[in-house]
């Protein structure tokens, strides 16, 4: 697929991997928009780019609908959908207090958010934007668009007080075969990258002994991941017409242990 002149919407885009990939996308002539619920960086990023920004929440399906729409009026129906918009949290499913001794188990109302957010807010803007692309033509390649959804390492190896966000994350991974042989006779692509520990504003924020840590848990390159390293992979997924339908961590072979 040739990237020149297409257009693209970045979930999360306003900052991180979906800020990185913008970037990226940008640079290589595609025109972005950016959707995300922080308005002071999504509109920065966008002015940055040239792009437009949409203030959505994955989990409103009105907003999703709003954030196309708007989208669509300013760079026209998007080929490629990069889905970097998720949250997560640390929880253990049941637990006793060292204090007092009480026992509590994971709150369900939160549980049933990160899904909402992580999974079911991905496969909303996946599912939407596959109709738009289907409205498209066939590019010369034969695509029609292309997919890239973010999921975790924690999906295959999630640790202590990850059950919610591996089950979210999992369940992006295991959604990607079936959705990319659902869009096959379309010729829409749908990948899906496993991120490590990466330098993100998640983790920016934390002390530096934690961040040194967490960087020589790696076992090479012995460092966080970049988010311009993932956006590299993101936009190869969506030039590489071979590449459909794959799960690919970006981890530095990192395999997390149980905390």
């Amino acid at each position: 697929m040739k990237l020149e002149g297409l257009s693209a919407v970045v979930t999360g885009g306003a900052s991180g991997l979906g800020a990185a990939t913008a970037r990226l996308l940008a640079a290589h002539g595609v025109k972005v928009a950016i959707f995300d619920m922080n308005a002071e960086k999504g509109e920065a990023v966008a002015a940055e780019l040239g792009g437009v920004f949409c203030n959505v929440n994955v989990t409103s399906e009105e907003s999703v609908d709003a954030g196309f729409a708007k989208a669509r009026a300013a760079i026209g129906q998007e080929r490629i959908l990069i889905n970097c918009a998720g949250t997560g949290n640390a929880i253990k499913t049941a637990s006793r207090s060292r204090e007092t001794g009480e026992i509590k188990h994971f709150p369900l109302n939160a549980f049933e958010l990160l899904i909402q957010i992580n999974l079911i807010g991905t496969f909303r803007c996946i599912a939407k934007s596959a109709a738009g692309m289907m409205t498209l033509d066939p590019l010369e390649c034969g695509d029609r668009g292309a997919i890239v959804n973010t999921a975790s390492v924690a999906a295959e190896d999630g640790q202590i007080g990850q059950a919610a966000y591996s089950a979210s994350k999992g369940g992006v991974v295991g959604m990607t075969l079936p959705i990319a042989r659902d869009l096959s006779s379309e010729g829409i692509r749908v990948n899906t990258i496993l991120p490590g520990i990466f330098n993100t504003p998640l983790l920016q924020g934390a002390p530096d002994n934690v961040k040194a840590a967490l960087a020589a848990s790696v076992p090479y390159p012995k460092r966080l991941g970049n988010p311009e390293e993932y956006a590299s992979l993101a936009v190869e997924m969506c030039r590489n017409g071979y590449f459909n339908g794959e799960d690919v961590r970006l981890d530095g072979s990192i395999r997390m242990a149980p905390r």
